[in-house]
């Protein structure tokens, strides 16, 4: 950039701030990094980012801050981003489960992944007010053939208002162009159908919803009062009890005409979502199949590896908000459990999407 951009507003501090909630897989660690470069190389700015995870694995929960500030001005804080300009949303399922929209105000543009409107986002997150930008990027980028991030990074870049989308452009013919320069026009299509194709809606506060102050996670349990070799607690042995929000865009569908109850599905599962009850098969007493405990599914698909029959099926998350055969696990409900919500957003390979034979909804 000849000239550095100029920041439209700014916080008390004097940054303009990005945070990006996600999880593992989706991307959004390398869009952070990306963000935070756009700002010190691409437009003139000094620029900090930084990612926060746990285990570095997909599924888990991300965390990516970005900070713009005038270059003249250093950027002397590394703490989390409390009250972002720009929120951005890259899984719709965590909102709910985790107090992902902490901090919007109504000066917060909201950038979330779903195939919702922007009044039904509104509903659903509770938002107190803000500008929405619905993206949904997960059919953006299985038509593109490229990612989340990508898709998500034009959205964000439409969203700010201010960012030139040729700095944007050049930004990812030199980062993911020199690694991958056989998929730069993939990544190039989807990030500029993330610009173009977004629903937006401004939301005042009117009192609908209350505002959600920022606040650190704070467990009952930490390593100073933790009890030595205590047992886990709580119900399927994670703090939401709820797995969904882990899920990789597919789910494995159950065909139970197809089932010979010989039990590989079970002894493949890591987490024992497949319901058995005793039933009668040619005159003899068997345990029956009876389907899978989608609430606790994270969606591996080792069921549908190991099924000689064919009985499981892989299909997209998305289109099977409902599966049938879909059986809760009697002995993991608890009465009394913050996070019950499961939605069903998240995010597919991007490989052959197109190209495979699907039979009964699912994919052979």
């Amino acid at each position: 950039m000849e000239k550095a951009l100029t920041l439209p507003v700014t916080n008390e501090n004097g940054y303009y701030e990005i945070r990006l909630e996600s999880i593992g897989g989706l991307g959004a660690n390398l869009c952070g990094k990306m963000l935070g470069e756009l700002g010190a190389v691409y437009l003139g700015l000094n620029a900090a980012s930084f990612s926060s995870y746990g285990s570095e694995k997909r599924g888990s929960p991300v965390k990516s801050y970005i900070r713009w500030a005038k270059a003249e001005d250093e950027i002397g804080i590394n703490s989390p981003v409390e009250t972002p300009h720009i929120l951005g949303l890259f899984h719709e399922a965590l909102a709910g489960k985790l107090p992902v929209t902490a901090g919007v105000t109504k000066d917060t543009k909201i950038v979330i992944n779903t195939d919702a409107s922007p009044d039904e986002v509104r509903k659903r997150l509770k938002l107190c007010g803000g500008e929405v930008f619905c993206v949904d990027a997960l059919k953006i980028a299985m038509e593109s053939k490229t990612r989340v991030n990508m898709v998500m990074l034009g959205a964000i870049a439409k969203a700010g208002g201010f960012i030139p989308m040729e700095a944007v452009e050049q930004l990812v013919q030199d980062t993911i162009g020199k690694k991958y320069p056989h998929l730069i026009q993939e990544n190039l299509e989807g990030l500029r159908r993330g610009y173009s194709e977004n629903q937006m809606a401004f939301f005042a506060e009117d009192g609908t919803y209350e505002r959600v102050e920022y606040k650190e996670a704070n467990n009952k349990w930490g390593y100073a009062n933790a009890p030595i070799g205590g047992t886990n607690p709580r119900f399927g042995s994670t703090v939401s009890s709820d797995l969904s929000a882990s899920r990789q865009g597919y789910i494995p569908l159950f065909i139970q005409d197809r089932c010979i109850n010989c039990g590989l599905c079970d002894t493949a599962c890591p987490d024992f979502v497949f319901q058995f009850q005793r039933g009668e098969s040619n005159g003899k007493s068997i345990m029956r199949n009876m389907g899978l405990d989608y609430h606790h599914c994270k969606g591996c698909l080792r069921c549908v590896e190991v099924c000689p029959t064919n009985a499981l099926v892989t299909g997209k998350e998305r289109e099977h908000p409902n599966p049938q055969w879909a059986v809760r696990n009697q002995d993991l409900i608890a009465e009394h459990l913050e996070f019950e919500e499961v939605g069903a957003n998240s995010w597919v390979t991007s490989k052959s999407h197109f190209t495979e034979k699907r039979m009964d909804g699912g994919v052979v």
